[in-house]
């Protein structure tokens, strides 16, 4: 039969090669004129089809539900439940291949992958394909470079430095070992003076002003370059029972690479960022730390940690970089008497790449802040954007005296947005609900989060003009076709086709219940508590969430690479297979919920 099978399309890519020849020994191919019904509603299928050349429409009534290109596969879950629920029709002359019942119960028997992959629910695909993806990702950590890693920068001392001398360098520095030249020899030898030796020098009774390092140096220096592999590293490490190793380009020392620095890569690269974060006494210092967030966050991507787990880490390092830098910048009475805070996704934790600035800062009543308040709020609002987060063009930054005032005020201002729901004020109340602190009194913005919850009101009406948002950037009821290339649009916008209408219709939800969780995920699972939506849905929105959260984060990393701005397109063109079957499946799920909003909130009526 056929040999030309692409075994490359999901589900077909995780077939052995045993059961990739059970296909071959039983598939065949099918011919259908433009305008037939493949497969009517109730019907039992007799066999898996996977479109060669052509399109199907899958329809529910009069209404399309999704349209299948080339290499895609259906109706899988009408197989295995004995009957289809829609209805298929060639969209123009179609030749797939097909393949028998018995044939594809024997894969899903033998091959759990396959199975999930044809006919479970998006949950249960994410699941399945999560688990395959983690094994690969230790192997790709340890194949990354030694430069790519936390490479501690290299702190220099003469032999005949005195211990106590280099422990004040220790302790201004932060660091645990210095390299120590020995000038007495031709060439000039380089060895290594830790924290641990220092015990040594003590236990010897002699003052630690009197006592060089030199001779209590370590000058067989275990050595390697920038450009070997971490999983070298880690090798050398063990061979010879060593914590550090130097780094060396040549005769060029790079600097020190710690045991801890790559255990913590190889498990959690935030820990190294916040090594630096913590060790920064300038803006320049902070500006380096923030460089190596989005390196993090491609490394991690890449060697296939899931996105929940890289958001949940971009917002704690975030939340200390912007700590340590308002500590910099304002003076230690306004940080004890203010509260800073993020919103937008960087306040729900689902930022990955560096977005625009969404800030504010909330003032102690009765506290008389500096005269030049707004030219630090200012210097705040240049520094994030020296670190890569570009200034909101709507100006929600502490810069903006709008986003910067006292509790009462805020109060006042919060009161107003609710009795008052214009366009602008609920832009205002959706960005502040997300609201997280991230350095000074937390409980400044937990009373003004707690008073908005008070002030709130079962008003139907204001809800509704609330949950309307879903559709602030239009529904588009052909998105399938810019899946496969049917119109003349370059890219699909996941964030206005899919992301922001779940995470707005979460947020109504939420505020509708007077729920005080900020993240997404949170929100949704307090939801499930309070029975307004079922685990089902809950489970399908949360890997929806996540799964548009990767593909938009991939396709951004992608224009990274070719040096192009982050547009927040899906070039559709480049989607494999297994991407268009999942991103079909999730903005279904988009789509339904949005449907379900918009009967719960009454909007067809507004």
């Amino acid at each position: 039969m056929p040999n030309a099978f692409n075994f490359s399309a999901s589900p077909f890519d995780c077939l052995t090669p045993d059961e990739q020849r059970l296909v071959r020994d039983s598939v065949d191919v099918a011919y259908y004129p433009e305008g037939e019904v493949i497969l009517d509603v109730g019907a039992a299928p007799t066999h898996l089809l996977v479109i060669i050349k052509g399109y199907v429409t899958q329809l529910e009534g009069d209404e399309v539900i999704t349209t299948y290109a080339p290499d895609d596969t259906f109706d899988g879950r009408g197989l295995v439940a004995g009957k289809t629920s829609s209805r298929f029709v060639a969209q123009e002359e179609v030749v797939a291949y097909q393949l028998a019942r018995q044939t594809v119960t024997d894969l899903i028997a033998s091959n759990a992958t396959f199975g999930a992959l044809l006919f479970s629910d998006l949950s249960n695909k994410l699941t399945a394909l999560s688990q395959r993806q983690s094994q690969h990702e230790l192997q790709s950590l340890t194949l990354s470079r030694v430069d790519e890693a936390f490479v501690r920068p290299p702190h220099f001392v003469d032999g005949d430095t005195d211990v106590l001398s280099v422990v004040k360098v220790f302790q201004a520095q932060r660091i645990a070992s210095v390299l120590v030249r020995d000038a007495t020899t031709s060439p000039e030898r380089l060895g290594i003076f830790t924290a641990k030796t220092l015990q040594r020098a003590i236990l010897t009774g002699i003052p630690l002003d009197q006592q060089p390092v030199g001779p209590l140096s370590n000058f067989d220096l275990i050595t390697i370059q920038p450009s070997d592999q971490v999983g070298d590293a880690l090798a050398l490490l063990m061979r010879h029972r060593v914590h550090r190793l130097v780094v060396a380009d040549g005769a060029r020392v790079v600097g020190v690479l710690e045991a801890l620095d790559l255990f913590s890569f190889l498990s959690n690269h935030s820990h190294l960022i916040t090594v630096q974060v913590e060790a920064a006494t300038d803006i320049a210092g902070l500006a380096q730390a923030a460089t190596q967030i989005t390196r993090m966050v491609t490394t991690l991507y890449r060697s296939g940690t899931r996105v929940s787990l890289i958001a949940r880490l971009v917002q704690d390092l975030n939340a200390r970089l912007f700590e340590r830098a308002w500590q910099l910048i304002a003076p230690a009475d306004l940080v004890a008497n203010s509260c800073l805070f993020v919103m937008g996704s960087e306040g729900r934790g689902e930022q990955l790449l560096k977005t625009d600035q969404d800030n504010g800062l909330i003032l102690r009543d009765g506290y008389t802040p500096p005269e030049n308040l707004e030219a630090i709020c200012r210097q705040f609002s240049q520094a994030l954007a020296a670190f890569g987060y570009p200034e909101c063009p709507g100006h929600i930054m502490v810069s903006n005296p709008m986003w910067r005032k006292s509790a009462y005020e805020f109060g006042q201002m919060v009161q107003q947005w609710l009795l008052m729901p214009d366009a602008d004020s609920l832009m205002n109340l959706a960005i502040f609900l997300d609201a997280h602190p991230v350095c000074g009194d937390a409980h400044l913005l937990a009373h003004a989060q707690h008073a908005l919850m008070r002030l709130a009101t079962d008003n139907d009406a204001m809800l509704a003009r609330f949950a309307a948002s879903i559709d602030a950037f239009g529904q588009s009821l052909g998105w399938w076709n810019r899946l496969l290339g049917l119109d003349d649009q370059k890219g699909l916008h996941l964030k206005k086709e899919g992301i922001f209408p779940l995470v707005h219709g979460v947020r109504s939800l939420a505020l509708a219940e007077h729920l005080q969780e900020t993240s997404t995920v949170a929100r949704i699972d307090a939801l499930v508590a309070k029975s307004v939506i079922t685990p089902a849905l809950a489970a399908d929105l949360t890997q929806t969430l996540h799964f548009l959260m990767a593909l938009k984060l991939k396709a951004g990393l992608t224009e990274m690479d070719t040096q192009q701005a982050v547009s927040g397109l899906v070039d559709v063109a480049r989607l494999s297979t297994l991407d268009r079957d999942l991103l079909k499946d999730a903005l279904g799920v988009v789509k339904h919920f949005r449907g379900l909003l918009r009967s719960r909130f009454k909007l067809d009526a507004l």
